[in-house]
C-alpha cells in the first residue's frame, strides 16, 4: 500500500483522486471492450475482414487511453488550462485542414489521415473548447473588464462554423447545448437566454431546410415512412433482448445492424445482456453526471466548478442522444456512446475529458477550509 508519507508525484495522485470516478471510468472503458466481442463481429464479417478485427483495434486503443486518462488527471488546473488551449488550437487548425484534404465518408470530411491512422479532430475539441470556455466565463465573472462572454461567444461561431461544414449538425448541436448549458451556469442574463433561444431555433430550421438528410431524418422521425432499417432494427434488437437478453453471443438481430458496433452498441448489448445490463449502463453514466455536478457545486475555484461541470455535462448529453437514438426516442444521429462504442478519436478524446475531470474533482488544499487542511496534514504525517 502506498504510504501518504512518502512525497511523490504517484502517491500524491493516488491519495487525492477522486476514486469513485475513476473506478467508474474504468469500469465503463473495460465494460466497452467486453461488449466489443458481441457488437463488432457481425460488423467486421460483413464487409470482409476477419470477425475479431474491431475488436483488437478497440483493444490497442484501450491501454494508450487508460495511460492518457491517467497523465491528464496528474495535471494542476493551470496545465489543464494550457493543454485544453493548445489542443483546442490544433484540433481547429486540422479541422479546417478535413474540409480540403480529409477523407471523405457518406458526404462528410470529418477525417483526417495521419500515416496509418484517421483522426477525426471534432473529437478532440470537444474537451478543449469546454474547458477554454468555462476559463473565459471565470474570467469574466473575476474581473468585469475582461470581455470572457464574447470571446467564449465568438468561439462558438468558429466551432459551429466548422462542424456545420463538414457538415455534422449532431456534432454541432450537442457542443452548443453543452455551452448553453455553461453559459447558464456561469450567470447568463436573460436577454442573452432570449437571444441564444433564437438563434438556435433559426439555426434548427435552417438546417432542416438547408440539409437534405436533416429534413429527412427528421422526417422519418416523425412520419415513421421511408427507410428506418437501421432504427427498426435496434429497436427490435432491444425487445428481442428482454430482461435478461438472449445471452452472450446469442444475438441474431444484432447482425442486420450495419453500425452495431458504433451506434447502435447500446442496441446489441440490450438483445444479448437485457435490459436490466442497459439500465445498469444508464445507471453509470448518470452516476459520473450527477457527482460531477455534486463536487462541482462546493468548488470554490469559479474555473473549476464550471469545467467540471461542462465536462461531466457534456459526457452526459453525449450519451443520452447515444441512448435515445437507439430508443428511437430522437431522430436518428451517428453518435458514439462514451468508452462502449468502437472509435479510436472518440476514446481517446473521451479519456482526455475524464482525465481532465480526475484532475479538477482531486483533493486539493486550496479547495479545502483551513481546518479540513490541518486534519489532512495531521494524517498524512501519521501516515493514516
Amino acid at each position: 500500500m502506498t504510504s501518504r508519507v512518502k512525497n511523490s508525484r504517484l502517491t500524491d495522485w493516488w491519495w487525492s483522486v477522486d476514486r469513485w470516478f475513476l473506478a467508474a471510468f474504468l469500469t465503463l472503458m473495460i465494460g466497452g471492450l467486453v461488449l466489443s466481442f458481441a457488437a463488432s463481429p457481425s460488423v467486421a464479417e460483413k464487409i470482409g475482414l476477419e470477425p475479431f478485427h474491431f475488436v483488437k483495434r478497440h483493444a490497442l486503443f484501450l491501454l494508450p487511453s487508460i495511460a492518457v486518462m491517467i497523465a491528464t488527471s496528474m495535471l494542476t488546473p493551470r496545465g489543464i488550462r494550457r493543454t485544453a488551449l493548445i489542443m483546442l488550437g490544433v484540433s481547429l487548425v486540422l479541422m479546417v485542414l478535413a474540409l480540403f484534404f480529409g477523407t471523405e465518408v457518406k458526404g462528410a470530411r470529418r477525417w483526417v489521415d495521419i500515416g496509418p491512422l484517421s483522426i477525426q479532430p471534432s473529437e478532440f475539441m470537444k474537451p478543449s473548447f469546454i474547458v477554454i470556455c468555462a476559463w473565459l466565463f471565470a474570467e469574466k465573472a473575476r474581473r468585469s473588464d475582461i470581455p470572457g462572454n464574447l470571446f467564449a461567444l465568438i468561439l462558438l461561431f468558429i466551432v459551429a462554423a466548422l462542424l456545420v461544414a463538414q457538415p455534422d449538425l449532431g456534432q454541432t448541436i450537442l457542443t452548443t447545448a453543452t455551452w448553453g448549458g455553461l453559459f447558464f451556469m456561469a450567470g447568463m442574463p436573460w436577454l442573452w437566454i432570449a437571444f441564444l433561444g433564437g438563434c438556435a431555433a433559426a439555426g434548427l430550421v435552417g438546417a432542416y431546410t438547408v440539409f437534405p438528410h436533416v429534413a429527412s431524418r427528421i422526417d422519418r422521425f416523425w412520419t415513421g415512412e421511408g427507410d428506418t432499417f437501421q432504427t427498426d432494427t435496434a429497436r427490435e434488437a432491444i425487445m428481442r433482448g428482454g430482461w435478461l437478453g438472449q445471452g452472450p453471443g446469442e444475438g441474431t438481430v444484432k447482425r442486420l445492424l450495419p453500425d452495431s458496433h458504433t451506434d447502435f452498441a447500446f442496441s446489441v448489448i440490450a438483445e444479448e445482456y437485457g435490459i436490466v445490463a442497459c439500465m445498469l449502463l444508464a445507471s453509470i453514466f448518470c452516476f459520473i453526471v450527477v457527482r460531477g455536478l455534486s463536487i462541482a457545486l462546493g468548488q470554490r475555484d469559479p474555473f473549476a466548478r464550471l469545467a467540471i461541470s461542462g465536462l461531466v455535462f457534456l459526457f452526459g448529453l453525449q450519451s443520452i442522444i447515444n441512448m435515445a437514438v437507439n430508443l428511437q426516442l430522437m431522430p436518428a444521429k451517428g453518435m458514439t456512446l462514451p468508452f462502449i462504442s468502437y472509435g479510436g478519436s472518440s476514446m481517446m478524446a473521451v479519456a482526455i475529458a475524464a482525465g481532465f475531470i480526475l484532475a479538477l474533482t482531486r483533493k486539493r488544499p486550496e479547495n479545502r477550509s483551513q481546518t479540513d487542511h490541518l486534519i489532512y496534514r495531521t494524517a498524512a504525517l501519521h501516515g493514516v
